[in-house]
Order: C-alpha cells, then sequence, then structure tokens
C-alpha cells in the first residue's frame, strides 16, 4: 500500500534499531485523510507485531509517537508529526508494507 500523505524519512540507530519520521500539514477537509493513513501505520505494525509495542531498549520490537495541533493560518491547517521506530526487522516489515 501506497501512502499518499506521509512520506516517511528513514535513519538508522546504532544499535540495529531505526526510526521513521513523517510530518503532514493539510487543510482541515484533510485532516481525516491523514488520520486514516496513521491509523493504517499503527494498526498494521499492532497487528504485524502484536503485544510487541513498547521502547526497544526495554525489550519492545517498536514504538510510535504522535503530536498533531492546529495551527492558526487561513485557511486553518493541522499539523501531524508521527515517529514509528523499532527494530531492524521491524523497520524491513514497515518498508516492505509501506516503503
Amino acid at each position: 500500500m501506497s501512502l499518499r500523505w506521509l512520506d516517511f524519512d528513514y535513519s538508522e540507530g546504532d544499535d540495529d534499531t531505526g526510526v521513521f519520521d513523517a510530518m503532514a500539514s493539510v487543510e482541515l477537509g484533510h485532516a481525516a485523510e491523514v488520520q486514516a493513513e496513521i491509523d493504517t501505520v499503527l494498526a498494521w505494525a499492532e497487528a504485524t507485531f502484536a503485544g510487541r509495542r513498547g521502547p526497544v531498549e526495554d525489550g519492545g520490537e517498536w514504538d510510535a509517537e504522535l503530536q498533531v495541533s492546529n495551527e492558526d493560518t487561513n485557511p486553518p491547517r493541522r499539523c501531524f508529526s508521527i515517529v514509528v521506530g523499532g527494530t531492524r526487522a521491524f523497520c524491513q516489515a514497515l518498508d516492505e508494507r509501506f516503503g
């Protein structure tokens, strides 16, 4: 599945981990579409790596952080920032699924 709104940048850590970062700033009329893509990525991670969410340093396979804010512009916009990271196996699987 290709993503329309989220364009992930990938970086690798020194400890066989990786991080995908994406940001989208959209008019409010498109916010639900962006949220749906985020929900799809997170649902895939939960299903594929079930029960293994948590910081890698605590034994988890993957974790994610989402921040959402509204921008006071004309027209108003919503800004999404998501970071998804995990082990090498998780990152390879995410890249294969959504790359």
